[in-house]
């Protein structure tokens, strides 16, 4: 299939480096942004859906799909810009007690 092994091991080699080193970073970001998990999800069934098509022999091109991911992507992005402009919750302290002068007890 491809005459240069080694270079085909380095490739495969780097590419797993890259994807330990990026793991936990892409997981912190899909942790803060919910949104972004269920748009991968869609991808996924996105891709499925063009495999299962490509089994049945109903070719879709490509840029199609490639098309929807990117804008899928562009206004997720939005997305994520207008809500980071809002205004962070305001956190309240601990209720007072009694004795240090609260009314609630």
């Amino acid at each position: 299939m491809v005459d240069h092994i080694p270079v085909m091991i380095i490739a495969i080699l780097l590419s797993v480096a890259i994807m330990m080193v990026a793991a936990k970073p892409i997981g912190d970001f899909v942790d803060r942004h919910p949104t972004v998990k269920m748009l991968a999800l869609s991808f996924l069934i996105l891709v499925g859906v063009a495999l299962i098509g490509e089994g049945f022999d109903f070719h879709i091109p490509k840029g199609y799909i490639y098309f929807a991911m990117a804008f899928s992507v562009a206004v997720e992005m939005l997305n994520i810009r207008m809500r980071a402009r809002r205004h962070a919750p305001v956190h309240l302290h601990k209720p007072l007690t009694k004795s240090e002068g609260g009314e609630n007890l």
